[in-house]
């Protein structure tokens, strides 16, 4: 099992769990609402409105892009079949092959944590593990808008994993994974997933569906399946009422995550 981010005020492990997908597990130690060990089962606190739902959302499929990996490593082949691994390699730092140019010609930058005295992570944030069932491979960047100001709480987290799987092959069960997004509805948000042309042998995207009609977040999953790799990149985007700019539509932040998984599942394998 990789490493995983731990929580803090910038993490969206800090917030809330809503309903998750109905993922079967491989027994990979999750607690009550699929949270990961030691994180926060804490409300959205006063203010949060959109963004107790949309950040704790995100840190849920955080935990469920790990799922897949327990899923998708259990059992094993005893024929002598190989690993289509499609040319792609193990990476220590997901993060240097991770495309950003589209979401910075979108008008995004890199938020700075440097100087911050309230957190001790780093930006961007990645982790890996290799394995001769599963490699694993994550990378998780934290985003603001070009220029906005201290007043502005505008955030756009880009999560990232990959996974190279060694004795399972994933594609019987990969669009099931993310096809069961579409039973998970509340009065408040619900999903549609539709494949994507153009990338690996399948892929999909997950869009959420917000009730409000503010639009202050936007949640959407581009899952991709090359072989016996498969790739995940999530976006989840918060702006408080009181920032001057607006959330990306479902559509254009799928547009975003569809250009920068196209050069990023590239340059995995050079």
């Amino acid at each position: 099992m990789p490493p995983q981010p731990q929580p803090s005020q910038h993490s969206p492990y800090a917030y809330a769990q809503p309903t998750m997908p109905s993922i079967p597990l491989g027994g990979g130690g999750y607690g009550p609402m699929g949270m990961p060990p030691g994180a926060p089962a804490t409300g959205s606190g006063s203010g949060g409105g959109g963004k107790g739902w949309l950040w704790g959302l995100g840190g849920a499929v955080v935990a469920s892009a790990v799922w897949a990996g327990v899923l998708f490593a259990t059992g094993g082949f005893e024929d002598g079949t190989k690993a289509d691994l499609a040319g792609y390699r193990y990476r220590t730092n997901l993060c240097t092959p991770t495309d950003t140019q589209p979401f910075e010609d979108a008008g995004y930058q890199q938020k700075d944590e440097s100087g911050s005295s309230t957190t001790s992570t780093s930006n961007p944030q990645h982790s890996s593990s290799e394995n001769a069932a599963l490699d694993s491979m994550t990378c998780n960047i934290d985003f603001e808008p070009s220029g906005s100001s201290s007043s502005d709480y505008s955030s756009v987290w880009l999560y990232t994993t990959a996974s190279l799987h060694k004795k399972t092959n994933p594609g019987p069960e990969f669009e099931a994974q993310y096809r069961s997004y579409e039973d998970q509805k509340t009065s408040s948000y619900s999903y549609d997933v539709s494949p994507v042309s153009g990338l690996g042998d399948e892929a999909y995207v997950v869009k959420q569906h917000n009730s409000s009609s503010s639009n202050t977040g936007a949640y959407v999953i581009l899952a991709v399946r090359d072989g016996w790799m498969t790739y995940q990149s999530t976006w989840s985007q918060y702006v408080s009422s009181s920032s001057s700019g607006s959330a990306k539509t479902p559509e254009e932040a799928t547009e975003l995550l569809k250009k920068s998984a196209k050069t990023t599942l590239e340059k995995m394998k050079e």
